[in-house]
């Protein structure tokens, strides 16, 4: 995102400069160099320990020196009349941009990707009285950061909503979504999909997806419980079924009839991430014969690989509504696929699916209702078809970069009292 937003910023003439560490995300060994220009971008990279994200004392060890040291470069080289944007990856960060900000006569925008401590708390990121007191004094500091930014840019009207409960002026807030390149991510039809060929899933496989990172705020026990319900009462291959089953319901009944014979179902997980390993490990001991795991895609097969599932599934802690927002959907909506989300009824995520009528919302824990829905688009292509259609129709009305661009432009712009 921070890359996107960078580089087309300094194509449309503007100045940018990036300050950020010398680690690379995955690997720490990587040695790049403190200073670059890439695509017009001022590129800063200051000195840190080098732990990794192996453990969580290492990992905070980094963060803390990082903090320390941008205290430093970002006084260096804030001017007078600056806009200042401050990223919420390593947390908290607007606590140390805004007074350097206001000492420097630059001006403050928080762009808010989760909302720490919250999220940390959601976690169950340590306990005990002593971290709560500190997560407590964290929020606070956090809160007055947000309050004296000319602008905190949020991902969506329930994080908009969090953070203004915490004080923050309606005013001083602004939501711009995430996005993803619409001239990179199309849809592609499943009959000229190669991936489709070079996965070995046959035509007329329904394919049930789910793309990207599986970590900390996801939960994947629903859809264990609608791989075990499909698989043992057969309906993923109605062609094995030759009388119903004492479990399955009538609703299951009905619409597995209605699939065609030469459909079946397969679930396709693409990505990583701790609770992924896990999934793998459940998968592996319960046999289950319906589902594929494959790795993170690179860049320019997102396309096809977002192409394959004739659904996406997509997961959040109902706890963590308001903290995160799943940017998966943007590049679901991009490909022009339906999604399924597994969390809060009235997530942010729940809500865009229902105004656009792109997919369904269940809750955690209702497998039944996830076997159902996926059933039911499959049995009914015209549904998931016109779906798809209204998906690809909304992230080109809403989602697409150039939407978000401008909507960035325009609050630099102000901010920095060019108008």
């Amino acid at each position: 995102m921070l890359s996107d937003l960078a580089f087309a910023l300094a194509e449309r003439g503007h100045s940018v400069q990036v300050i950020t560490s010398r680690l690379l995300y995955d690997d720490v060994t990587a040695r790049l160099p403190p200073r670059q220009a890439i695509n017009g971008v001022s590129i800063v990279r200051i000195s840190t320990s080098r732990f990794g994200r192996g453990n969580l004392i290492g990992r905070a060890l980094d963060y803390l020196t990082f903090y320390i040291n941008i205290t430093f470069a970002l006084f260096q080289h804030a001017r007078r009349g600056d806009v200042v944007v401050a990223k919420t990856d390593p947390p908290m960060l607007s606590v140390v941009a805004s007074p350097i900000a206001w000492l420097r006569g630059a001006r403050l925008v928080n762009w808010m990707q989760d909302v720490f401590p919250e999220v940390a708390t959601a976690l169950d990121v340590g306990k005990g009285p002593f971290v709560k007191h500190a997560f407590a004094i964290a929020r606070n500091f956090r809160n007055r950061s947000l309050e004296t930014a000319e602008s905190n840019v949020v991902l969506g009207d329930r994080m908009a909503e969090h953070v203004q409960r915490n004080g923050v002026s309606s005013q001083r807030i602004r939501i711009i979504n995430n996005w993803i390149d619409g001239d990179l991510i199309r849809p592609i039809e499943s009959s000229q999909n190669r991936l489709r060929e070079d996965w070995e899933l046959k035509t007329g496989t329904f394919v049930v997806g789910y793309s990207g990172n599986l970590g900390r705020a996801h939960e994947f026990e629903t859809m264990v419980g609608a791989v075990e319900q499909l698989e043992r009462d057969n309906l993923s291959n109605p062609r094995a079924a030759s009388e119903p089953t004492a479990t399955a319901t009538d609703q299951h009944q009905q619409l597995a009839s209605e699939i065609s014979e030469h459909d079946d179902i397969r679930w396709l997980f693409i990505g990583g991430g701790a609770q992924m390993d896990r999934l793998k490990q459940e998968v592996k001991h319960r046999r289950f014969s319906s589902v594929t795991f494959k790795p993170y895609q690179p860049r320019e097969n997102l396309a096809a690989s977002l192409s394959v599932p004739d659904v996406h599934l997509i997961s959040l802690r109902p706890e963590l509504e308001g903290l995160i927002v799943p940017s998966k959907y943007y590049g679901i909506a991009a490909a022009g696929r339906p999604a399924i989300f597994i969390g809060d009824p009235d997530g942010e995520i729940a809500r865009v699916l229902k105004r656009s009528d792109t997919g369904f919302a269940v809750e955690p824990g209702d497998s039944e209702g996830l076997a159902e829905k996926i059933l039911m688009l499959a049995s009914d292509p015209q549904l998931r078809h016109a779906q798809g259609a209204r998906a690809r129709a909304l992230f080109e009305g809403e989602f697409d970069f150039p939407i978000a661009l401008a909507a960035w432009e325009d609050v630099l712009t102000k901010v920095s009292g060019q108008v």
